[in-house]
């Protein structure tokens, strides 16, 4: 992927792999991507698909036995592969932040909210607990959670599934990063709890000019959040490209077996929701040529025997299949 001007983050052939029992687990498998200053990008497909180890690697912080095995990952010009461990860690919090998947997992049962969100700034900015406390109040007003001052001594079992949530977007803002990676912030929320998540995340980007990866299967969170979409398929990246162009005129077939998935309320008339046919392949066993190939209704005989390479169908839009030499 072309280098840009005002990139922040740009991979370049990311491949993380985890070596088990099966064999050869490519979770990540020569993934480009960019993202650039003040610009939230959704990163959308299937469970298994490689979403959240792309945000794990970015991170550094794939568990064993994975391992980043190519690939470079550039932040602010920095290769992040490439940095002491040290270096790293100031780097995670600070000027990159994730937004974990389930913050009942996430958040230690065993402290108040307060305390664990202050004890990211005392880490980061040697602030003492009294002051890091006010400081955390602040930011929980800032996320819309209700009377800070005394939410900040609840425990993580006290607080509901959006408030939690709100608490670890809290924790992922309170220093202020450049860059915020959000896996699947709205998963097992009500709608209308979705909607304030996604409000909240919108709203303080566009307060610190913070850019966003989204990481989710929701094509409706991407089509109303984020400027640009890669769709990931088996760990690739099938599509790239502008989210209104990507979704108004879809490529790859995938793409459009996925936005053929999207529930439709027209008038009374009940239809059953296409699918998509078979199943994902195994990230241990995957098939020659295009991994898409046993399941896509346009496949052709090529597809079958060759991995396609990225062609660009128009501006700003990258795609991997057989149908765009």
């Amino acid at each position: 992927m072309k280098p840009s001007p005002d990139c922040l983050l740009q991979i370049d052939g990311l491949a993380t792999h985890f070596e088990t029992a099966r064999g050869t687990v490519r979770a990540v498998d020569g993934v480009d991507l960019a993202v650039r200053a003040g610009e939230t990008l959704g990163v959308v497909g299937e469970s298994g698909c490689g979403k959240t180890v792309l945000a794990l690697s970015i991170l550094r912080l794939v568990p064993p036995p994975g391992r980043i095995v190519a690939g470079r990952i550039l932040f602010a010009g920095r290769d992040l592969l490439a940095l002491p461990e040290e270096e790293m860690r100031r780097i995670r919090g600070r000027e990159i932040s994730m937004i974990f998947q389930e913050p009942m997992t996430s958040l230690n049962p065993v402290f108040r909210v307060g305390d664990q969100v202050a004890e990211v700034l005392e880490v980061h900015e040697g602030m003492k607990h009294g002051a890091a406390l006010e400081r955390v109040v602040e930011v929980f007003r800032q996320v819309g959670i209700p009377s800070p001052e005394t939410r900040i001594r609840d425990y993580p079992h006290q607080l509901s599934g959006g408030l939690r949530q709100r608490v670890m977007i809290a924790m992922a803002l309170c220093l202020k990063p450049r860059l915020m990676l959000a896996d699947e912030p709205t998963t097992a929320l009500d709608v209308t709890i979705q909607a304030q998540i996604l409000d909240v995340i919108g709203r303080l980007k566009e307060d610190t000019g913070a850019s966003v990866v989204l990481i989710t299967h929701d094509l409706g969170v991407v089509a109303g959040a984020a400027q640009f979409v890669a769709v990931m398929y088996a760990g690739i990246v099938a599509e790239y490209g502008p989210a209104e162009e990507v979704f108004r005129r879809p490529c790859h077939p995938y793409t459009v077996g996925l936005l053929a998935s999207v529930p439709r309320v027209v008038g009374e008339d009940r239809q059953r929701l296409p699918a998509i046919a078979g199943t994902v392949p195994s990230l241990a066993e995957l098939p020659a040529g295009c991994r898409f190939a046993g399941r896509c209704p346009d496949v052709m005989d090529i597809c079958r025997r060759q991995d396609p390479a990225v062609t660009v169908p128009g501006p700003g839009r990258q795609v991997r299949c057989w149908k765009f030499p």
